[in-house]
Protein backbone atom coordinates (compact mmCIF):
# COMPACT_ATOMS: atom_id res chain seq x y z
CA UNK A 1 0.00 0.00 0.00
CA UNK A 2 1.40 3.35 -0.79
CA UNK A 3 0.18 6.91 0.55
CA UNK A 4 1.96 10.22 -0.84
CA UNK A 5 0.73 13.83 0.07
CA UNK A 6 3.50 16.32 -1.20
CA UNK A 7 2.92 20.02 -0.50
CA UNK A 8 6.54 21.24 -0.32
CA UNK A 9 8.59 23.32 -2.84
CA UNK A 10 8.71 22.24 -6.97
CA UNK A 11 11.47 21.42 -8.85
CA UNK A 12 13.86 19.06 -9.42
CA UNK A 13 15.16 17.93 -5.58
CA UNK A 14 18.34 16.75 -5.40
CA UNK A 15 20.83 15.48 -1.82
CA UNK A 16 23.76 17.95 -1.34
CA UNK A 17 25.32 15.94 1.39
CA UNK A 18 25.83 12.41 2.36
CA UNK A 19 23.29 10.30 4.06
CA UNK A 20 23.31 10.32 7.90
CA UNK A 21 22.17 6.80 9.19
CA UNK A 22 21.04 6.11 12.39
CA UNK A 23 20.05 2.38 13.51
CA UNK A 24 16.98 2.08 15.44
CA UNK A 25 16.21 -0.52 18.09
CA UNK A 26 16.01 0.72 21.24
CA UNK A 27 14.73 4.31 23.26
CA UNK A 28 18.32 5.62 23.35
CA UNK A 29 18.61 5.36 19.67
CA UNK A 30 15.04 7.35 19.37
CA UNK A 31 16.69 10.04 21.10
CA UNK A 32 20.09 9.65 19.03
CA UNK A 33 17.65 10.27 16.26
CA UNK A 34 16.12 13.28 17.85
CA UNK A 35 19.28 14.87 18.32
CA UNK A 36 20.88 14.68 14.52
CA UNK A 37 18.12 15.38 13.05
CA UNK A 38 17.83 18.74 15.48
CA UNK A 39 21.04 19.13 14.68
CA UNK A 40 20.64 18.93 11.14
CA UNK A 41 17.54 21.32 10.72
CA UNK A 42 19.41 24.08 12.72
CA UNK A 43 22.79 23.87 10.35
CA UNK A 44 20.11 24.27 7.14
CA UNK A 45 18.83 27.65 8.97
CA UNK A 46 15.72 26.16 10.30
CA UNK A 47 14.52 27.99 13.24
CA UNK A 48 13.63 26.75 16.52
CA UNK A 49 9.58 25.92 15.96
CA UNK A 50 10.77 24.18 12.68
CA UNK A 51 13.64 22.25 14.39
CA UNK A 52 10.93 20.96 16.83
CA UNK A 53 8.61 19.60 14.38
CA UNK A 54 11.11 17.82 12.89
CA UNK A 55 12.49 16.47 15.83
CA UNK A 56 9.15 15.55 16.64
CA UNK A 57 8.10 13.63 13.77
CA UNK A 58 11.69 11.93 14.41
CA UNK A 59 10.37 10.29 17.37
CA UNK A 60 7.43 9.80 16.49
CA UNK A 61 8.62 7.46 13.41
CA UNK A 62 11.77 5.72 15.52
CA UNK A 63 9.65 4.96 18.50
CA UNK A 64 7.04 3.13 15.60
CA UNK A 65 10.39 1.54 14.49
CA UNK A 66 10.95 0.26 18.39
CA UNK A 67 7.10 -0.30 18.97
CA UNK A 68 6.49 -2.61 15.95
CA UNK A 69 8.80 -3.71 13.74
CA UNK A 70 11.89 -4.23 16.82
CA UNK A 71 14.58 -2.47 14.93
CA UNK A 72 15.14 -0.31 11.20
CA UNK A 73 16.50 2.59 10.52
CA UNK A 74 16.40 6.60 10.92
CA UNK A 75 18.17 8.16 7.24
CA UNK A 76 18.14 11.92 7.40
CA UNK A 77 19.31 13.39 3.80
CA UNK A 78 19.78 17.35 3.24
CA UNK A 79 17.90 18.05 -0.14
CA UNK A 80 17.62 21.36 -2.29
CA UNK A 81 16.34 22.26 -5.59
CA UNK A 82 17.86 25.50 -5.75
CA UNK A 83 15.91 28.36 -3.66
CA UNK A 84 14.71 25.86 -0.57
CA UNK A 85 16.72 23.59 1.06
CA UNK A 86 14.57 20.42 2.94
CA UNK A 87 15.30 17.96 5.53
CA UNK A 88 14.36 14.59 4.46
CA UNK A 89 13.46 11.69 7.24
CA UNK A 90 13.24 8.22 5.94
CA UNK A 91 12.11 5.66 8.69
CA UNK A 92 12.71 1.86 7.13
CA UNK A 93 12.09 -1.22 8.48
CA UNK A 94 12.06 -4.88 7.63
CA UNK A 95 8.76 -5.41 10.14
CA UNK A 96 5.75 -6.46 9.96
CA UNK A 97 4.32 -4.35 7.63
CA UNK A 98 0.75 -2.26 8.18
CA UNK A 99 -2.03 -4.22 7.36
CA UNK A 100 -4.14 -1.31 6.15
CA UNK A 101 -2.34 2.32 6.09
CA UNK A 102 -6.03 3.89 5.32
CA UNK A 103 -6.59 2.84 8.83
CA UNK A 104 -3.29 3.24 10.06
CA UNK A 105 -3.41 7.17 8.79
CA UNK A 106 -6.79 7.96 10.53
CA UNK A 107 -6.29 10.31 13.80
CA UNK A 108 -7.08 7.70 16.89
CA UNK A 109 -6.70 4.25 15.30
CA UNK A 110 -3.36 2.49 17.39
CA UNK A 111 -3.05 -1.11 17.51
CA UNK A 112 -1.11 -0.69 20.76
CA UNK A 113 -3.48 0.99 22.64
CA UNK A 114 -1.72 4.47 22.54
CA UNK A 115 -3.21 7.62 21.61
CA UNK A 116 -2.91 7.11 17.85
CA UNK A 117 -0.97 10.45 16.54
CA UNK A 118 1.91 8.72 15.23
CA UNK A 119 1.43 8.47 11.44
CA UNK A 120 -1.21 11.65 11.02
CA UNK A 121 0.38 13.73 13.34
CA UNK A 122 3.87 13.01 11.25
CA UNK A 123 1.90 13.82 8.33
CA UNK A 124 0.64 17.44 9.41
CA UNK A 125 4.18 18.47 11.21
CA UNK A 126 6.06 18.11 7.96
CA UNK A 127 5.60 19.59 4.45
CA UNK A 128 5.51 16.40 2.15
CA UNK A 129 4.55 12.61 3.38
CA UNK A 130 4.97 9.15 1.64
CA UNK A 131 4.01 5.96 3.23
CA UNK A 132 4.84 2.07 1.64
CA UNK A 133 4.34 -0.73 3.37
CA UNK A 134 3.92 -4.02 2.50
CA UNK A 135 2.75 -6.74 4.89
CA UNK A 136 5.30 -9.51 5.43
CA UNK A 137 7.98 -6.56 3.81
CA UNK A 138 7.97 -3.66 5.99
CA UNK A 139 7.07 0.04 5.93
CA UNK A 140 9.40 2.93 4.28
CA UNK A 141 8.15 6.35 5.48
CA UNK A 142 9.59 9.35 3.93
CA UNK A 143 9.04 12.94 5.35
CA UNK A 144 10.03 16.43 4.43
CA UNK A 145 10.15 19.88 5.71
CA UNK A 146 11.41 22.51 3.57
CA UNK A 147 12.81 25.97 4.45
CA UNK A 148 13.33 28.71 1.72
CA UNK A 149 16.91 29.79 1.58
Amino acid sequence: MHVREAGGSAGPRRPVAEDIRIPVESDSDIVAARHRGRMLAEQLGFGKTDQTLIATAISELARNIVLYASRGEIVLRQETNGESSAVTVIARDAGPGILSVEQAMREGFSTSRSLGLGLPGVRRLMDDFEIISRVGHGTTVTAKKWHRS
